[in-house]
């Protein structure tokens, strides 16, 4: 899933438009013989009013396996309650496929609620190579890649013209242009997501991963957070709030309200996702025309950012796994993908998209975004990851308040890590 949406508001959305392509070569899964009918779709609330001729299409071209669409509330931690109350519920469950967050799939799937799908059914290898580790646990895929993303660093390319200064490849060079830069045109320096939800967690990651650090490992059996570059990771995010080039406001950020503030005019420098670039480039905002996009920054050069996006994974309990699965074909599916692009304005997970030189036109920032996604990374894999993300968010924002040192949240975020870990 996207965190926007997913990637606005930290909500996840499932943009497509299905327009009577047809998933070919489809198959039932083994063990799913006969396993045809209709299904139940449950995601979160949809804001695009796309849903609706969404599965009209699927329903008309597929009668004897129509699906019902369940939308459940904008807020993802609300879907993520409602959909594993409904997947304790085993037997009992209404739902049979279900658009959950790239970071859900772990939890999902070392629990049992969802079941793993043949490889082969499904066009993997025109996927972009990073996302399909998103939907695998234990090696095994448990989920379909549907949207991805991964975070820019927009900038106001007006004013960095300007100054005649290239935008920033390092963190060096972006604390120095928000330093000396920004206060001329009145403006802050840099945010991103800072207020202490998922969002804080995907940014504190960023942070950690560019510095060459990790969070968990071994699918998170292992806690590897209490290293020098977690450290400096951290520091980056504190240091900014501390030296003022990070404004206070931006500890109550999410995605929305740093878009915003990027579009109004307010930030020099804004990590968001694709999404934000889009609005900010629209009719009528006060920047369009005036920015850019690049990678996000590092210590010594480009940094690593966080995958986001959508998987679609099958219930363990349907009734229907191999429409379940014809679904998630269809919606893979390169007409499919190319709709969810150019009338979602929503990544796409098939490579090929992102050379295609009429989408490019249209979509200037779409190599930034391949190139970034290419070399993103996922956020900590984990059966307890809802647990992991509220340590991590909580600690991380402590130390950009300043109640925390950076030492010292690293050693508090080894220790209530290793405690998640052992439950």
């Amino acid at each position: 899933m996207r965190w926007i949406h997913a990637a606005g508001r930290g909500l996840l959305v499932l943009v497509v438009v299905l327009t009577g392509y047809v998933a070919s070569g489809a198959r039932a899964d083994e063990g799913s013989a006969g396993g045809r009918g209709p299904l139940t779709l449950a995601t979160a609330g949809d804001l695009t009013g796309y849903l609706g001729s969404v599965l009209e299409g699927w329903n008309r071209t597929h009668p004897d396996e129509k699906v019902t669409l369940v939308e459940l509330p904008d807020s993802a931690d609300e879907t993520h309650a409602q959909m594993t109350t409904d997947l304790r519920a085993g037997e009992r469950s209404r739902f049979d496929v279900l658009n959950i967050d790239v970071s859900w799939t772990s939890e999902f799937a070392a629990h049992g609620w969802i079941r793993p799908l043949a490889r082969d059914r499904f066009p993997l290898d025109t996927f972009l190579p990073p996302v399909v580790d998103t939907a695998t646990y234990d090696e095994q895929l448990y989920a379909v890649p549907y949207v991805t993303n991964a975070g820019l660093l927009l900038y106001r390319r007006d004013i960095l013209t300007k100054e005649g200064v290239d935008p920033p490849r390092t963190w060096a060079e972006l604390e120095k242009q928000a330093k000396t830069i920004a206060p001329k045109y009145g403006l802050d320096g840099y945010a991103g997501q800072f207020l202490p939800y998922e969002g804080l967690t995907v940014n504190a990651a960023e942070a950690v991963y560019s510095a060459g650090g990790s969070i968990l490992g071994d699918e998170g059996e292992r806690v590897t957070v209490n290293s020098m570059a977690a450290r400096d990771g951290i520091d980056f995010l504190a240091r900014g709030v501390r030296e003022g080039w990070i404004p206070k406001r931006a500890l109550t950020y999410k995605e929305e309200e740093s878009k915003q503030a990027f579009e109004d005019g307010r930030l020099l420098f804004l990590r968001n996702w694709p999404y934000a670039y889009v609005g900010a480039s629209a009719k009528g905002s006060p920047v369009s025309g005036k920015i850019g996009a690049v990678p996000l920054p590092g210590p010594d050069g480009p940094g690593t950012s966080v995958l986001g996006g959508s998987n679609l994974a099958v219930s363990t309990h349907t009734e229907h796994p191999d429409s379940a699965a014809r679904l998630l074909a269809y919606l893979s599916g390169e007409r499919v993908q190319r709709q969810v692009l150019t009338r979602g304005a929503l990544p796409p997970v098939r490579a090929d998209l992102y050379e295609d030189p009429e989408l490019v036109r249209e979509f200037p920032y779409l190599p930034t975004l391949r190139a970034s996604v290419l070399t993103a990374a996922p956020r900590p894999k984990s059966p307890r990851y809802d647990q992991v993300s509220l340590v991590v968010q909580a600690v991380v924002h402590d130390a950009m308040a300043g109640r925390d040192t950076p030492e010292a949240a690293v050693r508090r975020l080894a220790r209530e890590l290793a405690a998640v870990s052992s439950r």
